[in-house]
């Protein structure tokens, strides 16, 4: 192989009088033609050779492999030679080092052109300023990689701030987000907003809502939902800017929260999905969660958290942060799904069961059985909005051992639950007694309808219509679903669970299997 260096090649040489080939290298600079694949095969038609563009490294960017000199390239690659020719027989090759500006005199890339013809002063110069153009293309490739490996890290990051939220771990939160977004969580309260657009659109709609937000939000794209954004918001003024965002985009929803404390973040979240449901249904595709009358809020608050300490009093042995971490995994995976909350706390399904799981067996109970889900819930989420139970804080009413059904005996609450189930009175179906025997079913269409002798679809389509009448989500489960199951134990139409010392069994009243 005869070779020689070519130093001079990238000296200025004037254009060939045919300088057609040179409008159209200039295209490839264009928006919408930048690519260094096109480029190498723009090049082999144009001077009718086999091109090769490849890395520091040996990897091929574009084109085909070409034998080459490993001496020769060796020089490019490290700046000796900014470029060569050689000649392999009857084969001509052309060698020119593509400059990468933090490697010094070091090519970063090498392009290589070989053909039969040898290379006259039109070839090489074509040669030459594709090199220049490869150049600005590859080192234009490297700025956007990285442009988008910072925004995937900055994502995970607030991905991974949300998730601590989620579970209460209020410092560690403020401490991620102090870095990169400072007085972010320095406000104890915020809403929580999920909006909800074709997945196609969610990257587009993402950086829309932190547009629209200025940086004063936490912008998530949720990690369960391929369609939904979810913002953590401490401005008061977000819910009218995200409306805005919605209000221009047909297809989109807005759901937002009632204002709470950081660590009632994923009670928060809870709010807007249920709040994005109703959003569905509105003109404006857009809503907030409403507050209206829960079966907690009708309790002796004195028992239900005296009762709700007893039902969780096993788990106060455990260090604090376990503690909390196995409480705030199993109301996600309690009101969602175990695939929905490994999701949004940023583990696997296995895990979010193995925590729920102990859970049970510290407890003494069975999350399969739905009463059982309900009433843990409610001990669950009162320990959330209140905090540890603190007996001195009841004006020192007596914190004595009672039960569910004692609990639920509340005589607010009974007439409450017997409202709400009468509204399905009005239906010509059997929609009570259909969704009486599907929740004792565990929510299960299929053992329900056994039990009821009907067909499986006739269930799920009684349960649908109670939806609307009762104003609440069933299907979907969540908290809709446990005021429901609540109600029927407070009416004694199921049995309620023994949770939380004496039993709550009710003498005479019917049990659903």
């Amino acid at each position: 192989m005869a070779g020689r260096a070519d130093e001079g090649l990238h000296a200025r040489q004037p254009y060939d009088i045919d300088t057609a080939w040179a409008e159209q290298l200039l295209d490839h600079l264009r928006p919408a033609g930048r690519d260094p694949g096109r480029v190498v095969g723009w090049l082999e038609r144009t001077v009718r050779a086999s091109v090769c563009l490849q890395d520091a490294q040996g990897a091929l960017l574009a084109g085909a492999p070409l034998a080459l000199d490993d001496t020769l390239l060796a020089d490019v690659l490290a700046g000796r030679i900014s470029s060569a020719a050689v000649q392999d027989g009857a084969c001509h090759i052309r060698l020119v080092g593509l400059r990468h500006p933090t490697q010094g005199p070091a090519a970063g890339a090498v392009l290589a052109v070989a053909r039969q013809a040898p290379f006259d002063r039109r070839a090489a110069e074509i040669v030459l300023r594709t090199a220049g153009v490869l150049e600005l293309l590859l080192r234009e490739q490297e700025l956007t990689e990285a442009g988008r490996r910072l925004r995937r890290a900055s994502a995970d990051l607030r991905l991974a701030i949300l998730q601590l939220l989620m579970v209460e771990d209020i410092v560690s939160a403020r401490r991620v987000a102090a870095g990169l977004w400072p007085g972010l969580l320095d406000q104890e309260t915020a809403r929580v907003y999920v909006v909800e657009v074709d997945p196609d659109e969610r990257d587009a709609l993402a950086e829309a809502c932190g547009d629209a937000t200025e940086g004063q939000a936490l912008v998530v794209r949720c990690p369960a939902v391929d369609g939904h954004v979810i913002v953590v918001s401490p401005a008061r003024a977000a819910g009218g800017r995200l409306r805005s965002l919605v209000d221009g985009r047909p297809g989109a929803f807005l759901g937002g929260s009632l204002r709470q404390g950081l660590a009632r973040t994923a009670t928060a979240y809870g709010q807007a999905v249920s709040a994005l449901a109703v959003a569905r249904f509105r003109p404006d595709r857009s809503a907030v969660y409403a507050e209206r009358t829960h079966p907690e809020r009708l309790l002796d608050p004195a028992l239900l958290r005296a009762w709700s300490a007893e039902v969780l009093r096993p788990l106060d042995t455990l260090p604090h942060h376990i503690r909390a971490e196995l409480l705030a995994t199993t109301r996600l995976g309690i009101d969602f799904t175990a695939v929905s909350a490994a999701k949004v706390l940023g583990v696997s399904r296995n895990t979010v069961r193995a925590r729920m799981d102990r859970v049970e067996s510290l407890l003494g109970i069975d999350f399969a059985d739905l009463a059982t889900r309900a009433a843990a819930r409610l001990a669950l989420t009162t320990e959330a909005v209140h905090g540890p139970y603190d007996p001195a804080a009841t004006g020192g009413r007596p914190g004595r051992r009672v039960g569910l059904g004692e609990l639920l005996a509340s005589a607010a609450l009974h007439p409450w639950a017997l409202d709400l189930l009468a509204r399905l009175d009005g239906d010509g179906r059997d929609l009570r007694g259909t969704l009486r025997a599907w929740i004792a079913a565990g929510a299960n269409a299929e053992r329900a309808a056994r039990e009821l002798g009907v067909h499986a679809q006739t269930v799920r389509e009684h349960v649908r219509a109670a939806e609307p009448v009762l104003e609440r989500q069933l299907l979907a489960g969540g908290g809709d679903l446990y005021e429901v199951v609540l109600a029927h134990l407070a009416t004694a139409t199921l049995t309620a669970p023994a949770l939380g010392g004496a039993n709550g069994e009710q003498a005479d009243s019917p049990v659903h299997r």
